[in-house]
């Protein structure tokens, strides 16, 4: 199997911004997508934020694009994401364009390769505060190059195998919207409260003398043998991922006793994704949490399942978004939290919905290990797939 360069069979570009002070000019009544490096999170980009005109892409390093290149994020957050163009359009220039020569590279390969390349991109990163993937590194990545015949073979496994994997994330996102939907069937929507239930402000239903508030304000370097610190990161698809956490010095965090979790909290996060709201599991009781989470410690006979979609509601993250402070990165404060508006409606119909909760839980928790059975498999394949072993 050969290994040829990327510059020896591909077309490489990257974009450009038009200039801000020319919004009139160069943005209003834009008609050309312009895709920012961003918006490659999705296999195919087929749509836009923002469009420039043709004014724009004259007066800018912009370039027309055509479907069928493939897009690597060269900086930003989503810095070595791989992508399809699937429209017309043109980029920023944090993006760089590649279209292969198809007589010698099939597309579909090519982006299966770059999407397993991903790693060794990020290694190769330079500069300072916001290291990039330059298109030297790209230019010169060495690709395995078997026959055109055996790429459309290899791209077509790992297609069915990604497909599969799409749809088991498609119908979990369906199983949330399901409960979100029982919920508003139930009780209604928490905000105009249409069913008339007792309304309360948040805290009022605090445990106690208990109340809410944030974590560890310097939690310091990670301590291996230390108490494990909950953070917005452990914030996985809507539930708390604990096998990551990032443990602290017991000297520090023995000040913030009163932030420990006794298992039974709700979190929510409070800067930059802000409103997330997630269960505390009990086998996170004794951990701590960082000053970007708070805990919400609810009442014994306050159904967390029953709060945990309330908060989840619609309408209380407009509440949430809506009073949010932005200066670096959108920020929520405990007094927001604390005056969020929920109702109390019957225990008994709190508990019937917790049941409900218990069951499509149970199916979720059985999606999600076939889920990562399959990406064991995708795992498994791209590994065989270019080394001449699939």
């Amino acid at each position: 199997m050969q290994l040829l360069q990327i510059k020896d069979f591909c077309r490489t570009g990257s974009g450009g911004t038009p200039s801000r002070s020319k919004q009139q000019e160069y943005y209003v009544n834009g008609t050309i997508p312009w895709v920012k490096s961003g918006e490659l999170a999705r296999s195919i980009v087929d749509t836009a934020s923002e469009y420039i005109t043709e004014a724009g892409l004259k007066g800018s390093s912009a370039k027309l694009l055509q479907p069928g290149a493939i897009l690597i994020a060269m900086y930003g957050a989503t810095v070595g994401q791989v992508s399809k163009l699937g429209i017309t359009a043109a980029t920023n220039q944090a993006i760089c364009n590649i279209y292969p020569d198809t007589n010698i590279c099939d597309l579909d390969y090519l982006y299966w390769v770059l999407k397993s390349a991903k790693d060794h991109l990020l290694s190769q990163r330079v500069g300072g505060g916001q290291p990039n993937i330059s298109q030297t590194i790209i230019k010169s990545l060495k690709i395995p190059l078997p026959p055109l015949s055996e790429q459309k073979r290899i791209a077509g496994i790992l297609d069915a195998a990604d497909s599969l994997r799409a749809k088991r994330r498609e119908a979990l996102a369906q199983l949330d919207t399901l409960l979100q939907s029982t919920f508003l069937d139930l009780f209604g929507d928490p905000v105009t409260n249409p069913k008339g239930w007792e309304q309360q402000e948040l805290s009022s239903l605090i445990e106690g003398d208990d109340k809410i508030n944030y974590g560890v304000v310097q939690p310091g370097d990670d301590d291996p043998t230390g108490k494990p610190l909950i953070r917005v990161g452990d914030f996985v698809s809507g539930e708390l991922n604990t096998t990551k956490v990032k443990c602290i010095s017991p000297e520090i965090e023995k000040k913030y006793s009163r932030s420990r979790l006794n298992g039974r909290e709700l979190l929510v996060s409070c800067v930059g994704s802000v409103g997330t709201i997630c269960r505390v599991p009990k086998s996170a009781k004794g951990y701590n949490i960082a000053r970007a989470v708070a805990r919400i410690p609810l009442k014994e006979e306050i159904s967390r399942e029953f709060m945990m979609h309330c908060l989840r509601a619609p309408s209380v993250q407009r509440y949430f978004l809506k009073e949010t402070r932005t200066v670096s990165q959108p920020t929520l404060n405990i007094a927001l939290i604390k005056t969020a508006p929920v109702f109390f409606p019957p225990h008994e119909l709190q508990q019937h919905f917790a049941a409900i909760v218990e069951k499509v839980e149970a199916q979720k928790a059985r999606m999600r290990r076939q889920l990562d059975e399959l990406d064991t498999l995708y795992a498994a394949l791209q590994q065989r797939a270019f080394n001449g072993k699939l």
